[in-house]
């Protein structure tokens, strides 16, 4: 499933075709791993603004540490994202969406407003709010913003 999200994005950058010599974006960098650990690589404030848009859930309780959303995890977002910088979040999952609310609601690196039932202005859509749409599933989205200081 991966691997075709990543063709698609090729595909709608280069021209059919073109595979072997259309020239790629040159600021164009893709990570087929995990983003946690691009994330630590990163220096601090590399990061203006931050997608993270329909998670695999982990529903399971004992999965939850695999979760991108996580407490011990929050320091390093906000290590990498610019004080006043956009981290952006979308579920329709009701398992995830009361757990990034509850691990938001503890932390105090980012202000956190409520989130919206419609897709804001400015964020894209995706396969996987359009399937959410169709399946009578509500997604959330959180849009929160780098503080520069601990409240």
């Amino acid at each position: 499933m991966f691997e075709t999200g990543i063709c698609s994005l090729l595909a709608k950058l280069v021209p059919e075709g073109g595979e072997v010599s259309a020239p790629v974006p040159g600021n164009l960098r893709l990570w087929d791993d995990d983003a946690r650990d691009l994330l630590r690589a990163l220096p601090d404030a590399a990061i203006e603004r931050l997608f993270l848009m329909f998670p695999d859930p982990w529903p399971k309780i004992r999965h939850a540490k695999r979760r991108f959303v996580h407490p011990a995890f929050i320091p390093e977002i906000a290590r990498v994202v610019a004080p006043g910088g956009i981290w952006r979040i979308a579920s329709d999952d009701p398992t995830y969406q009361a757990w990034v609310a509850e691990v938001l609601a503890g932390q105090d690196l980012f202000a956190v407003p409520p989130p919206a039932s419609e897709r804001p202005e400015g964020w894209p859509p995706t396969r996987y709010e359009a399937k959410a749409l169709r399946a009578g599933r509500t997604p959330l989205y959180w849009t929160c913003e780098r503080v520069t200081a601990a409240r």
